[in-house]
Formats: C-alpha cells, sequence, structure tokens
C-alpha cells in the first residue's frame, strides 16, 4: 500500500508549481490514492514536514497499525525543493522520492532522460531506483551541519553565477533564464573563483586559486549545463571536476565545451582541468569561507568534507 504526498514550493518557477495541484487533485481522486498535498512555507518546511511524516509513520508502524505502508514524497519544484524532501526522507526505508519540476534548473531529472517527469499520472505508475547520495559535513551557515547533496555542488564560478541569478532575479521583467544568462555574461568577464586547500582521498593536495570545483552526483547544474558529463547516480561514487585558474582567454574557449560536455575530450585542457572519481573529499578555504552552492542553494562555508553514501535513497521514474 502506498500513500502519496506532493511537496509543493509555491515559490518556485516564479509560481509555476501551484499550477500543478488541480492537476494532481483530480488524477489522484480518479485513481483513487490516499494522497495530501502540502504547500511549503519557508526553506526547511519541506524538509521539516517530511521528516514529520516519516516519524509519525514510524510510529504507526511500530504499533502494527499499518507497518507495509510505503510513503511516496513528489518534490514539485525545483532541485532545491527536491534536496529537503531528501534530506527528511533519506533515513527512513520506507520512503520513494519524486521530483515534478516546476523550478529554474531541474536538474537532477536530467539525470534519467527516459522519464516523462511532467506527467503525473505517469509519476504515480512510475518505479523506484536505488539512487546514490554525498554526504556533507562541516560548518555552514555559522553552525555544524551534517546533512545531504542530491545533485551537485559547486564551488567558484558555477556558485557565482548561481548568487548573481539569485540577485538579478528581484529585478523587473527578469524572468529565471534571462538573469542566469545575463549572469554568465558577466562572471564571464568578471572571472572570479576561489582560494582553496582540496584533498583528495588518495592524498593528493590543490592548494591555491582555482576557476571553479564541482563535486557531483549528477552530470548537470544551471539547467542544463553538463560540467561533469561522466557522472553516474549509482556507481558509488561521486565526481569532481576542478578547473585551474586560467587565462580569460583560456576561460572564453573553455566555456562552450564546458556547457556541452565535451570539454573532457580536448586534449589542449589536459594541464587545465583534473577530472576524478572519489569517494570522499576535504575542502577548505585559505581565507575566511567560501560560498558553497548545494543543489542550487548557497550558503557559506569554512572547512566541509564530503563522503559518499551509495544507494542511500529510492528515485522514482516515470511509468
Amino acid at each position: 500500500m502506498r500513500k502519496l504526498f506532493f511537496v509543493i514550493n509555491p515559490t518556485a518557477g516564479q509560481g509555476q508549481a501551484m499550477k500543478l495541484i488541480p492537476e494532481i487533485e483530480a488524477i489522484c481522486q480518479v485513481a483513487g490514492a490516499d494522497y495530501e498535498i502540502y504547500e511549503t512555507k519557508a526553506r526547511g518546511d519541506a524538509e521539516r514536514f517530511v521528516r514529520q511524516r516519516c516519524e509519525e509513520h514510524e510510529t504507526r508502524a511500530a504499533s502494527r497499525e499499518d507497518p507495509d505502508t510505503v510513503l511516496r514524497f513528489y518534490a514539485c519544484g525545483g532541485d532545491g525543493t527536491l534536496n529537503e524532501v531528501v534530506n527528511g526522507a533519506a533515513e527512513y526505508g520506507f520512503t520513494e522520492i519524486g521530483c515534478i519540476p516546476a523550478g529554474t534548473g531541474n536538474d537532477f531529472i536530467r539525470n534519467f532522460p527516459e522519464g516523462s517527469f511532467d506527467d503525473p499520472v505517469r509519476q504515480i505508475g512510475g518505479k523506484a531506483c536505488l539512487c546514490d547520495l554525498i554526504r556533507y559535513e562541516g560548518i555552514c551557515g555559522g553552525q555544524a551541519v551534517s546533512r545531504y547533496c542530491v545533485n551537485m555542488f559547486n564551488i567558484g564560478f558555477d556558485c557565482n553565477v548561481v548568487d548573481m541569478t539569485d540577485r538579478m532575479k528581484r529585478l523587473p521583467l527578469m524572468t529565471g533564464t534571462t538573469a542566469y544568462l545575463a549572469s554568465i555574461t558577466a562572471m564571464l568577464i568578471e572571472k572570479k573563483g576561489a582560494d582553496l586547500l582540496v584533498e583528495y582521498d588518495d592524498g593528493t593536495i590543490y592548494d591555491g586559486r582555482l576557476l571553479l570545483i564541482s563535486i557531483a552526483n549528477g552530470i548537470c547544474c544551471g539547467g542544463g549545463i553538463k560540467g561533469l558529463p561522466r557522472a553516474v547516480t549509482d556507481d558509488g561514487l561521486f565526481d569532481v571536476s576542478l578547473v585551474k585558474n586560467v587565462s580569460r582567454h583560456v576561460f572564453v574557449r573553455l566555456f562552450p565545451k564546458y556547457m556541452k560536455g565535451t570539454h573532457l575530450e580536448d586534449k589542449r585542457l589536459a594541464d587545465v582541468l583534473r577530472y576524478t572519481h572519489e569517494r570522499r573529499l576535504r575542502i577548505l578555504p585559505n581565507r575566511g569561507e567560501m560560498k558553497l552552492c548545494v543543489d542550487g542553494e548557497i550558503t557559506e562555508a569554512g572547512a566541509v568534507t564530503f563522503t559518499m553514501c551509495p544507494k542511500k535513497f529510492r528515485f522514482i521514474i516515470p511509468k
């Protein structure tokens, strides 16, 4: 038996997620599904709601009221909403997690091109597969955290683009796509990176300025930029792409290939790019804090350790 929860972020996609409600209600009523729709109130509310429902179910299961029920949580929003839902549910073995895209990027679902993720009927009839998660531990936002990332971490250029995009979207007549493209242009000119100490699992160390570093479970960020084209969501490894502090000329030449995911094939970039598969990684900012983008959400961070958690959650692939 299954119970369905649709966790809707009303601000996702400039309100696009709210348009899903009538369709979800109609489909669930026709199917005779046991369902609940929840609209989040603020950042962190999706995680709180999901964890609360899981704890309540765990209590009922312990008393044998409904021990065999599977709870399906559908994140109706972007990657940030999916991240919160996963963090609320990942420690409970009776959960399955889906994503009905209504955000700006929707990058994690791009790892499953065969799925019709925007079709609630196919979502309800979908099957769940095991996927990896990346745990990150350290000081973020001024407090000690131990959380999961579903898709990707970005530090440096990619993170700076997300940060500027968030600010630009607040301007009049500036849509998400327009703001993102404008931010990429601005960052191409500024070429702002980061100054970090990166400790790899084999003992290798990179110390100094770099353009960007990405730690990924999935291939895309930024609405389809294929920065880590070899990433696989269930191989028990996360991919790490480090681009050194290259000149503006080299960067402009690199970026179109980086967007398409063909940059790893360019032998001229061998001295510029380090691409590895890891189980563990540690990053420390050399001065102050660093901006860390986690599934599209930015926080200020100190030293952070990243650890792979193989096959940690069940992700729903639409029928």
